[in-house]
């Protein structure tokens, strides 16, 4: 199946059992997202994902690991569009919250990686339930087999060389065709939801295939990945991981496509932060 930015036929599907906020709910029924990332290197990924979640689900903490807890309390300072919570009380919030967003900014290599490591282990196999969405530095660093521990199929968000680094198959030289046979089948195999970014996105549980196309070469720009994970993750609190996949994929897309517009290539994220909503208004009038 093919979804294009250029056809709004094509996104009804996934469009037509979209949750509006409803007129008589409270606060926290319509999602509660928590985000594990960031890193002394890369803090900006954890701060674009949690601006994007601020827009779409009622909740957002955001945790990251102790060698960036000087960070993180500048963070507080700073973003009011959430809640900073501490490693001590991490646990607490995945218990509470509808999903979990893991690996966003978060360190591949050196002594953080490690800590990593240890923190993506124990919280896969304390929440086997949990509703999780892992990117970026998780995505590099974890075992594949990790993934057989989770119970509820997880969306993982790769593009084609974290594909490879973990599940070993290289993905560039393929055609289309081949790529998704592939992805379907590593999809099925560890029962999880692939978004896997291949300039054009794959989105697979295994059963059935999406490729979504559209967009534009402004979005080469290092954190587009971030928000596209968190625009999934947010879905993901009150819909189901294919459809959550797609929607993220596609509302990126469009809105890139809004951008170059006005802008041509040159937007940057807080462009894309900012129009997002409008995007998915649009679609949905």
């Amino acid at each position: 199946m093919f979804v294009k930015t250029s056809n709004a036929d094509t996104i009804k599907p996934f469009l037509n059992s979209f949750l509006l906020p409803r007129k008589n709910s409270h606060k926290g029924q319509n999602g509660k997202l928590l985000i594990v990332g960031g890193s002394s290197l890369f803090h900006s990924a954890l701060i674009w994902a949690a601006e994007t979640a601020s827009r779409f689900v009622d909740m957002v903490h955001v945790s990251s690991t102790p060698d960036n807890h000087e960070i993180m309390l500048s963070l507080k300072k700073k973003w009011h569009n959430g809640i900073v919570v501490p490693a001590v009380e991490r646990e607490h919030y995945v218990r509470e919250d509808d999903a979990v967003l893991i690996g966003t900014g978060m360190m591949r290599e050196g002594p953080e990686s490690q800590e990593v490591r240890t923190i993506i282990k124990k919280l896969f196999t304390a929440f086997p339930d949990k509703k999780w969405i892992i990117d970026a530095g998780a995505l590099q660093i974890m075992d594949k087999n990790w993934l057989r521990e989770v119970k509820t199929k997880p969306i993982l968000t790769p593009h084609q060389r974290e594909f490879q680094t973990l599940f070993g198959n290289n993905l560039l030289p393929l055609g289309q065709d081949e790529k998704i046979d592939i992805i379907m089948r590593t999809a099925r195999e560890y029962q999880i939801v692939l978004l896997v970014k291949c300039g054009y996105d794959i989105v697979s549980d295994g059963e059935k295939a999406i490729v979504i196309e559209g967009g534009n070469a402004g979005l080469t720009k290092g954190g587009t990945g971030d928000i596209l994970a968190s625009m999934a993750s947010c879905f993901y609190t009150r819909l189901g991981g294919v459809q959550s996949a797609v929607l993220g994929s596609y509302i990126l897309k469009k809105t890139a496509d809004e951008l170059y517009k006005e802008k041509k290539f040159w937007f940057n994220n807080d462009d894309i932060i900012s129009g997002i909503p409008k995007t998915l208004a649009g679609l949905l009038d």
